[in-house]
């Protein structure tokens, strides 16, 4: 085997739990973009297949792509496996049609903020009128009057229920597939207001514990907000126990203008500072215990009190999958060093995606796990040039600050770059000023707000947290004005004309990953130019959609002149895409037609009868009238009843070729019910 070969293969082996989980979360995306639900059948066949000649390819070939390829392919037959076990254990959503006006009765075990409202997390005891063995088990409400009513409380409300809303939109978030896999069987909205129920506290045991925790939360959150002080206090409740329904839109509006809005989600941020202080200040006091310190390694007890730490504050803040996933990415690094294990290495970071994955392959779709690791992986390799650089070097004893002024400059830097993709493919933005930002912030995050939240809950058994909450409060305060000021900033936001299609993004994953594996300067130029030239070349020929109607009424729609415009034409009941939420609704086009010059030629909106109906010669006309307008045979009518029918409709035109017309499918995958009347 030549020197290069085996170069290659001793890289495959130090790096070879990497790759494997890179296979597993490859074969995850696949399953869940899958237009179809794959079969068992030809599934296990192709799986058995690729399986057993990766195995095999991995034993006899010495090339390393070979290897590289085998290794990939056995983890994505994996990941693929798991995530349809995960599908089919679940039961087939039970609301296909919509319930209501009715009587819901149950418990509520969380309260959300929302644009229209606070949104109630309940379980569900009865619905008038509907059986128990069609009946949701949980569902949310958006409940649009004062709120009375508290977690843990039976609560009767006047509702009406729909199955949770599949993207009408391509390419647009599945917000179904979430609610599948996280057991939300209905969504809806309150008519009135919700108000108490005779019933008490559920007499189950594991029910009861639920409801106990939420009432502990909800109190906890209630006690931070009034201690914090009235400016910061609802920002405090939500860093506290991840109950952010006492902020306000404004103030969660600036922080995700300014590129802070990561301190909004119990994240890896949250259960690092949390878990790092509790090592940090654990390790340091048995330290000065000598008789321990001299028999056993102090960090190994500070890091399974840092891990039990951390699971309070999982449990204490909601346990969403956001941070499940961080609990799980903090167990990997303090086993790691309960294992005498580098903890920071790509090693741990495979171990951590692999049991993400396995517990929550759905995950992998979420712009939560896909910026969370793509920041954590350039982090962990930057750490590791930084530490050859230093060892290069031979540098001396460096001075603490400014290494910590380094870090940080460097850590906002990388997560930055690292994070933009995914946050310009979800989102459709990206914060430039987000890195001054949290150059601003993270300090007194890191330096105060943290040590001061940890100096409450210490002295909170005897009475004495509140001064440390009010200098809690005041830190975040600042934090706030940091928002504020940046989000008001000239070119703060940056905003894509277009959406980013899937393609591209998959190029630029894949680009991340080789610019954090691959060695030396100039194979990362390489590799950083090629990705670049890909992207483009990605985005410029991938089909473009020139035009969607929502069932909500609004019409998105890119013309030659203005690009992007959203139209409001038409009163529906259904939700907008997230894609492109950002712009602001125009109705113009109400109560008059309306004429675009578009990519597929000219598109026409009316809402007139008759002869009124033809606003000129159009290649596709959006009709909101009454009866078809005669000029309907010699254009693409697309009407408002067909429209709503279709659940929505986009018009798709592809690099070559003409448009075509494309609507949402049901019943092809489990979390895709076809609606029943």
């Amino acid at each position: 085997m030549s020197e290069g070969g085996a170069g290659g293969v001793l890289h495959l082996v130090l790096n070879g739990p990497l790759y494997f989980a890179l296979g597993l979360c490859l074969g995850a995306m696949v399953y869940f973009a899958s237009p179809v639900e794959p079969g068992w059948g030809g599934g296990v066949a192709a799986g058995a297949c690729i399986l057993g000649g990766g195995i095999l390819a991995l034993q006899r070939t010495g090339s390393f792509v070979i290897r590289l390829a085998a290794m990939l392919l056995v983890g994505a037959v994996c990941g693929a496996t798991i995530s349809k076990l995960h599908t089919q254990i679940r039961a087939a959503p039970p609301v296909q049609s919509v319930i209501g006006p009715a009587m819901v009765e149950g418990w509520v075990t969380a309260i959300e903020p929302g644009t229209k409202g606070v949104r109630l997390r309940i379980d569900v005891h009865a619905i008038s009128g509907v059986a128990s063995t069609d009946m949701p088990a949980h569902i949310r409400l958006t409940h649009s009057l004062s709120l009375n009513v508290a977690p843990g409380r039976f609560v009767r409300c006047w509702s009406v229920l729909r199955p949770p809303p599949q993207p009408s939109m391509p390419g647009d978030y599945a917000f179904n597939r979430q609610a599948f896999f996280e057991g939300l069987d209905a969504v809806g909205y309150v008519q009135g207001r919700c108000r108490g129920g005779p019933l008490g506290t559920r007499a189950g045991l594991w029910d009861h514990a639920k409801t106990l925790l939420a009432v502990t939360r909800r109190a906890l959150a209630v006690h931070v907000k009034d201690a914090a002080g009235e400016r910061a206090g609802g920002f405090a409740a939500a860093l506290a126990s991840g109950d952010r329904s006492f902020m306000s839109q404004e103030d969660m509006e600036a922080l995700r203008r300014s590129g802070l809005a990561h301190l909004l989600a119990i994240s890896g941020l949250h259960l690092g500072i949390v878990g790092g202080l509790v090592y940090v200040s654990t390790r340091r006091l048995l330290a000065l215990w000598e008789w321990l310190a001299l028999r056993i390694p102090v960090q190994k007890p500070a890091a399974a009190i840092a891990l039990i730490m951390s699971g309070a504050y999982l449990l204490l803040s909601g346990a969403s999958i956001s941070t499940q996933r961080a609990f799980i990415m903090a167990a990997v690094f303090f086993g790691a060093i309960l294992l005498d294990r580098s903890p920071l290495s790509f090693r741990s970071f495979a171990v951590a995606m692999i049991a993400v994955i396995l517990i929550q392959p759905h995950s992998v779709m979420t712009p939560g796990f896909q910026m969370s690791f793509a920041a954590t992986g350039a982090l962990i390799a930057t750490y590791l040039v930084w530490r050859e650089h230093d060892e290069t070097r031979q540098a001396g004893k460096r001075n603490r600050y400014v290494f910590s002024l380094q870090s940080l400059v460097v850590t906002s830097i990388i997560g930055a770059a690292a994070t933009a993709p995914f946050a310009l493919y979800h989102f459709d933005r990206v914060a430039p000023g987000g890195i001054w930002a949290n150059l601003m912030a993270m300090p007194i995050i890191t330096f105060i707000s943290a040590p001061m939240a940890g100096l409450a809950m210490a002295t909170a058994p005897i009475g004495l947290d509140e001064p440390f909450l009010r200098l809690f409060g005041w830190s975040l305060e600042q934090v706030l004005n940091i928002a504020h000021w940046v989000s008001a900033r000239p070119g703060s936001g940056l905003t894509i004309s277009d959406p980013m299609p899937a393609l591209v993004l998959v190029v630029m994953s894949v680009g991340l990953v080789a610019v954090c594996l691959v060695t030396g300067l100039r194979r990362r130029v390489s590799a950083l130019a090629i990705t670049t030239s890909l992207a483009a070349l990605a985005w410029f020929s991938a089909p473009r959609t020139i035009l969607h109607w929502s069932p909500s009424g609004e019409v998105l729609i890119r013309t030659n002149a203005q690009g992007w415009q959203k139209l409001d034409v038409a009163d529906g009941d259904g939700l907008s895409p997230l894609t492109l939420a950002d712009l602001s609704a125009s109705d113009v086009c109400k109560g008059k037609d309306c004429i675009f010059e578009t990519a597929i030629g000219r598109v026409a909106i009316s809402d007139m009868d008759g002869e009124a109906g033809c606003p000129g010669r159009a290649s596709v006309i959006l009709y909101t009238g009454v009866t078809a307008p005669p000029c309907a045979q010699g254009a693409g009518l697309i009407s408002w009843s067909d429209n709503v029918a279709a659940g929505g409709i986009s018009l798709v035109k592809p690099f070559i070729g003409p448009y075509r017309r494309s609507t949402p499918k049901c019943g092809q995958r489990k979390w895709q019910p076809c609606l029943q009347e």
